[in-house]
């Protein structure tokens, strides 16, 4: 018993150290050493109410987005492949329109052309024929017209006979119808007023030249002829198109096909990531066989010709918009205790509150209570906020 009763106590003085070591180093830390560490981003301190404190240099730090609330639209969209082509109705063949050679080509694949710019010579003795016929009965119009009216000033005088003055009447006016019909022969030939009234004065080498001019201003997108190759009237030389405006053939799944209408907004993404808005302009009644797929065409401006025709992109189609009172970025919306949470903008930082959503689209959803109009939110970088309100919540040790 006497060799136990040291063993005893020892544990007891032991036991007695380690009650008092708590006291101990208390007294060695000092005052104020229990206070819960600051938050590590950027000091941020989460109060009481779901108030978290932020200066606006740590906002600024923290890259934390804000914006005010406010009413909107929102969006039942349907996304579907769409491809590029030039609109039918900015769409030109430059013919020939006689038969000849190709003598000058003046525009290169790309080219833009002005409405009526020369673009091209063809070289066509059909056009030399009715070019010689209409100076022939020019010549003979003009003289048989100083004729006449010599005959009818002697006769008018009864120095001359009724049947000469007659006779010269009928000789001026045939020279009058073959001029005319020399003159619709070079109309039909594609010549303007300018050229013919300009054919006295024409060298009589370049009157076999048929200049060919553009029907619309555009881009030459297709390059059909060459030099010295021969053309008939129905040859076509060029394709143009005018790109300030183009179409969209659009694939819509037949299930969506019935909500799709006339005039209805489309959204199309370009390679750059740019947004062009158009609508909705045909839409056909017969499927396309291989696809299965409803064939939608949609018109969109192209004002500095970004949109090139035979590109694939990707199209958004609206087929429903509803007013909404607030509307948020869906960005501003965070997940907190399974509820939906806003963080909205104080002169101390930033309160978090609960709201209830209502309909939302891709890009916003509407805010049905907790929001008023004018009240400034959160919309980037929400998730910092979120993770702050967080640590609040972690019990001390």
């Amino acid at each position: 018993m006497y060799r136990r009763t040291p063993l005893l106590l020892a544990i007891l003085a032991s036991l007695a150290v380690g009650a008092a070591l708590p006291g101990l180093f208390a007294k060695f830390r000092g005052p104020g050493a229990e206070a819960p560490a600051q938050s590590v981003a950027g000091g941020a301190a989460p109060g009481a109410d779901g108030l978290i404190k932020l200066s606006p240099e740590q906002v600024e730090a923290a890259k934390i987005g804000v914006a005010k609330a406010g009413p909107g639209v929102i969006k039942r969209q349907i996304a579907v492949p769409a491809a590029v082509k030039p609109d039918p109705d900015h769409l030109a063949r430059v013919a020939a329109k006689v038969a000849g050679v190709v003598a000058d080509m003046r525009k290169k694949l790309g080219d833009e052309a002005a409405k009526n710019e020369t673009v091209a010579i063809i070289d066509s003795r059909e056009v030399a024929d009715a070019k010689s016929e209409y100076l022939a009965a020019l010549a003979n119009y003009d003289l048989q017209s100083k004729l006449f009216a010599r005959e009818k000033g002697l006769f008018e005088k009864k120095i001359t006979a009724e049947q000469l003055f007659l006779k010269a009447k009928a000789v001026f006016t045939e020279a009058k119808l073959r001029l005319d019909l020399a003159r619709g022969k070079l109309a039909a030939l594609d010549l303007s007023e300018s050229e013919i009234a300009a054919l006295p004065s024409q060298p009589i080498a370049r009157l076999r030249e048929k200049e060919i001019r553009a029907p619309i201003k555009g881009r030459i997108i297709e390059r059909l002829v060459n030099l010295g190759q021969p053309v008939t009237a129905e040859s076509q030389i060029y394709v143009m198109a005018d790109l300030s405006e183009v179409e969209a053939d659009l694939a819509v799944p037949v299930a969506s096909l019935a909500s799709v209408r006339v005039g209805q907004p489309v959204f199309l993404k370009g390679p750059d990531g740019r947004s062009f808005e158009g609508k909705v302009t045909i839409v056909n009644a017969m499927i396309t066989p291989e696809t299965r797929t409803g064939h939608v065409i949609a018109s969109f401006k192209n004002p500095d010709f970004a949109l090139h025709p035979g590109v694939l992109l990707n199209a958004e189609i609206t087929i429903e918009q509803s007013p909404a009172r607030v509307i948020v970025p869906r960005g501003a919306v965070q997940l907190v205790h399974n509820e939906p949470t806003i963080f909205v903008q104080t002169k101390d930082g930033f309160e978090k509150r609960a709201v209830e959503l209502g309909d939302g689209d891709e890009a916003s959803v509407e805010i049905a209570k907790g929001l008023s109009p004018g009240e400034t939110i959160a919309v980037e970088n929400s998730f910092v906020l979120k993770a702050e309100a967080g640590k609040s919540e972690i019990p001390e040790e």
